[in-house]
């Protein structure tokens, strides 16, 4: 039962972090000359200051979808073993799916997620904008054929869709898995919204074996690929279920 539910669902606490500094008040201290050891002091105290501010600046850069330099080969040599599989159940290396094209690919949590529903029209309405720029759509999930089949059907999903049975694409890129991934406040309340939309789960396909064997507590993810096997030129990992990037974030990496 707890599995099921896991399935169903899709976490780190909510966190705000802030600084106060208490300013002393002006002393009525005629200024003198400073001494050279304190100035430079200062000076060091001063270039910290800045490395430090342009290190935070590069993490949020990182969080927010990184550049094909930052990214590296090794993302793209992880996943040279790693098929996937059509809806005709044909095994197909995944990077041959941006190999010699550009291509936006979305992972899903699971086939009958409602969250990846969400996802999947999410990025299916800038799909004109895709075309245009010659960008490819794909989503895949971990899961059977049988399932990807039913999750295209469904969602008539308008772009491509394969299935992942062995989790090996999510493996290889490293998405994050587990029970305080999926249970949180911010999931929680994506879910509301999604069900006051009109998306639905698919209970069926949440609670088969494939997806109830590990819990359904995976998390995907979006990339931008191609062309070239190891051009992956963006990447945005889920922190939590139902974390969608800024579509214009997306748009940028793909279409600009």
């Amino acid at each position: 039962m707890a599995a099921s539910v896991g399935a169903a669902l899709p976490c780190g606490p909510l966190q705000h972090h802030g600084r106060t500094a208490d300013r002393a008040p002006a002393l009525p201290i005629p200024r003198q000359p400073e001494n050279r050891s304190l100035q430079a002091g200062r000076s060091l105290q001063s270039s910290r200051k800045h490395l430090g501010l342009s290190r935070r600046r590069s993490r949020v850069a990182a969080s927010a979808g990184v550049g094909a330099s930052a990214v590296g080969e090794d993302t793209g040599d992880s996943l040279d073993d790693v098929r996937v599989f059509d809806l005709s159940g044909n095994a197909v290396p995944i990077s041959d799916l941006w190999k010699d094209r550009k291509a936006v690919i979305a992972f899903a949590r699971h086939f009958g997620c409602v969250l990846c529903r969400k996802r999947a029209d999410y990025l299916a309405a800038k799909k004109d904008i895709m075309d245009a720029s010659g960008v490819a759509l794909v989503l895949i999930g971990p899961g059977k054929v049988d399932q990807a089949k039913a999750f295209s059907e469904q969602t008539k999903f308008q772009g491509e869709v394969y299935a992942d049975p062995s989790h090996s694409a999510y493996e290889a890129l490293r998405f994050v898995s587990g029970f305080t991934t999926t249970f949180t406040p911010g999931a929680g309340l994506k879910i509301i919204q999604s069900y006051m939309e009109g998306y639905r789960q698919d209970w069926k396909l949440s609670s088969e074996k494939e997806t109830v064997s590990r819990g359904g507590w995976q998390q995907g993810g979006i990339i931008v690929a191609g062309p070239g096997k190891n051009n992956i030129s963006y990447i945005h990992k889920d922190k939590e279920a139902g974390d969608d990037p800024p579509i214009e974030e997306i748009m940028r990496a793909c279409c600009s």
